[in-house]
C-alpha cells in the first residue's frame, strides 16, 4: 500500500535541509534588534525573524534573578525558548532564512560559570550551538564609545560598565564561528546601522542562493 500524500509530505520534511539561520548578536545597546527590525522591514519575504528569547519571557512576567541557581534556570528557560522558536518560525515560514536576534550560544555569557559547564547541564556543547548556524552578526556596544545604552526595552536594566563586560565575553563565544563578522561601535549610530544592514544582505543573498556565506572582516565605520 502506498503512502497517503500527508505521508509523504512528512517524509519530504523530515528529510529537507535545516533553514539557514543568521545571528545578531553582541553586547546591550548595539542596535542588532533594529537592524534585524528594520531589514525585516524592507525584505520581510526573503527571512522570518525569531525575536529574543530573553526579552519575550521578561516582559512576558518571567522573573529578573541575580541569585546563581535561579540565573541558571533562566538562562536554561532562555535557551530553550530559543530553540522552539526558532523551529517554530522555520515550520511558519518555510524556505526563509532565519535571522535571529540572538542565538543559544549568548545564555553562556550571562552566568559566572565556564561556557562547558552551561552547555553540559543542557546536553549540548558550545561547538555543537555554533554549529546551529550559518553566520554571526556582531554590533558591538555602543557602552565601547563611552555612549549611555538607555532604551524603551524596560527588560533591559544593564549599565555601561555591565554591557561592556557583556560584550567581551559574548564576543569570546561568538568569534569562534567561521562566519564571524564584527560591525564595530560607530560615532554615527546610522552609520553603523548601514555597515550593519550591508553585511546581512549580503549573508542572505548568498545563503538564498545556496552557496555558502563567506567570512568577511569588518564592516567599514
Amino acid at each position: 500500500m502506498s503512502p497517503s500524500p500527508s505521508a509523504r509530505a512528512a517524509d519530504l520534511a523530515a528529510t529537507r535541509a535545516p533553514p539557514a539561520r543568521i545571528v545578531l548578536t553582541g553586547g546591550p545597546g548595539g542596535g542588532k534588534t533594529t537592524a534585524a527590525d528594520l531589514f525585516r522591514r524592507e525584505i520581510g519575504e526573503r527571512v522570518a525573524l525569531v525575536p529574543e528569547a530573553a526579552t519575550m519571557l521578561f516582559s512576558g512576567g518571567f522573573p529578573r534573578v541575580s541569585e546563581p541557581a535561579a540565573l541558571r534556570a533562566a538562562q536554561a528557560a532562555i535557551f530553550h525558548v530559543q530553540r522552539n522558536h526558532e523551529a517554530v518560525q522555520a515550520a511558519v515560514h518555510p524556505g526563509r532564512i532565519l535571522l535571529c536576534d540572538r542565538g543559544t550560544v549568548d545564555g553562556a555569557a550571562y552566568l559566572p560559570e565556564s561556557p562547558d559547564s552551561f552547555f553540559g547541564a543542557l546536553g549540548t556543547s558550545l561547538a555543537a550551538e555554533l554549529g546551529r548556524y550559518d553566520a554571526v552578526v556582531f554590533f558591538e556596544t555602543a557602552a565601547a564609545g563611552g555612549l549611555e545604552i538607555e532604551s524603551a526595552n524596560a527588560t533591559r536594566i544593564e549599565s555601561c560598565q555591565q554591557a561592556l563586560q557583556l560584550d567581551f565575553r559574548l564576543r569570546e563565544l561568538w568569534s569562534q564561528h567561521p562566519r564571524y563578522v564584527f560591525v564595530p561601535h560607530s560615532p554615527s549610530f546610522f552609520g553603523k546601522i548601514t555597515a550593519g544592514l550591508a553585511v546581512i544582505e549580503r549573508l542572505v543573498r548568498e545563503l538564498a542562493c545556496g552557496g555558502e556565506a563567506t567570512q568577511a572582516g569588518p564592516p567599514s565605520a
